[in-house]
């Protein structure tokens, strides 16, 4: 990419495309096209055509699609697969008709199957059943990996797909009946510390800030209350609790967004296509680059972790009777290392700025 090329960054807002337009900018990089959903909804085909028309970018980041933890991928599975198809439809076909030179597409580590081996290779990939709550976003995904190939294949584009593993940084989305499972427990425990110093000026600004559901910093007390143990943040035997869905005994692999970023841009300037098929063989497949990591932690580990970050004196409680998901779920980066880059964030200091970051964005009164 040349540092004035005109780069379309599809989700801006997000998690994942505002740390990817961060890091372009802090690289030199000029030319940006940015459309909020309410400016373009991508599921619209003729709104997306015409924009491609119009703009004719030479470089696109496809980050945006509709995201959740456990819940909203169980509840909401028919939007989960009709908005994230449309999405990426939309986007890679006009990409090609537009003559884009490079695209990159992110998905997500949940493509593969939930008994797949440990850590998760690339060829793992469609081997056996998917986990049931997060089907129908996996599915949509794998389409879009096959999508890519397949224009790459039949039209000579050069699309890449990458597949981070679970995200977490600046612009999270803490909404606590959508968020996943890190920015959830960050809140969560931020504000059980607030109830138990009985620091109400702390959850005013929260709530005002970030409403939980139809309740905001407007509410009674009562309300605000209810609505916070409906989420698991509730006083048991005099002590404030915070609850957490499952045994806390599945592992997970967390990158911090800004690594991802810097994994993406990497790739966009450095890997082609031609660079992913396998070599020796008549079948092109599995050419996703995994982003991870390789390190996991488990949910009760990372539970604890930022309960002392943050420093909430309450207990944590582990809800049995709420699914853990896959128990593990480890990507094998030794692709994307072999290609050339490597994380620099861990965990313990992810944390620690995630939370500075979520409190700084929190006016405490």
């Amino acid at each position: 990419m040349e540092k004035n090329s005109k780069i379309y960054i599809a989700g801006h807002r997000g998690l994942v495309g505002s740390a990817i337009l961060k890091g372009l900018k802090e690289k030199g990089y000029t030319n940006f096209v940015t459309k909020t959903h309410k400016e373009l909804d991508l599921s619209d085909q003729l709104a997306v055509a015409k924009f491609f028309e119009e703009e004719n970018p030479d470089y696109v980041f496809l980050a945006a699609a509709k995201v959740g933890g456990i819940m909203a991928n169980n509840v909401y599975r028919g939007q989960f697969i009709y908005e994230n198809l449309m999405i990426q439809n939309n986007v890679i076909h006009q990409a090609y008709l537009n003559n884009v030179k490079k695209l990159l597409f992110l998905g997500s580590t949940c493509i593969y199957p939930r008994e797949a081996p440990q850590p998760m290779p690339e060829d793992s990939l469609l081997t056996s059943p998917l986990e049931y709550t997060n089907e129908p976003y996996a599915v949509a995904k794998i389409t879009g990996i096959k999508m890519c190939e397949s224009y790459n294949i039949q039209y000579g584009t050069n699309f890449i797909s990458v597949m981070p593993t679970n995200l977490y940084g600046p612009n999270d989305n803490f909404d606590l009946e959508k968020s996943h499972v890190l920015p959830a427990l960050i809140r969560k425990i931020y504000l059980g510390k607030c109830l138990s110093e009985d620091n109400w000026d702390a959850i005013l600004d929260d709530l005002e800030q970030r409403p939980v559901e139809s309740i905001d910093n407007t509410a009674s007390k009562d309300s605000i209350l209810g609505i916070l143990e409906k989420y698991g943040i509730k006083n048991i035997d005099g002590k404030y609790a915070v609850e957490i869905w499952g045994t806390g005994n599945p592992m997970r692999e967390f990158l911090w967004s800004e690594d991802m970023a810097a994994a993406c841009i990497f790739v966009m300037e450095n890997i082609n296509f031609e660079d992913v098929v396998p070599k020796n063989s008549n079948e092109i497949r599995n050419t996703h680059i995994n982003i991870g990591t390789g390190k996991e932690i488990s949910i009760r580990g990372l539970a604890e972790l930022i309960k002392a970050k943050v420093g909430f004196d309450g207990d944590l409680y582990f809800n049995r009777t709420k699914p853990d998901g896959t128990m593990r779920k480890l990507t094998d980066p030794s692709k994307l290392h072999g290609l050339g880059w490597k994380h620099s964030v861990e965990i313990e200091d992810g944390i620690e700025s995630m939370i500075k970051w979520y409190t700084s964005n929190v006016k405490v009164g």
